[in-house]
């Protein structure tokens, strides 16, 4: 009885596990989240403005609201504070 061994062919890695290209060329995502989030890369001015409109939004409530804002926190912690 003769035993033939079969040559194990080598598998490409699939592209998500590929080395990435050298530097100064192309990187194309590989996969759909790597494309969603390289996709959001200029959007650094709209997060600014979100973060300068949420502080703004803060100081005007504080500006107007500081002494019920006060009170509500008081009330709230004075159970947790009663024997210090």
């Amino acid at each position: 009885m003769t035993v033939h061994r079969t040559t194990l062919h080598r598998i490409p890695a699939p592209a998500a596990r590929r080395p990435l290209p050298v530097a100064g060329r192309h990187l194309r995502p590989a996969d759909p989240l790597r494309s969603r989030f390289a996709s959001d890369r200029g959007d650094v001015p709209g997060w600014v403005m979100i973060t300068l409109m949420t502080a703004a939004i803060v100081v005007a409530l504080w500006a107007v609201a500081s002494d019920q804002i006060v009170a509500v926190f008081e009330n709230a912690m004075a159970p947790f504070l009663q024997g210090l």
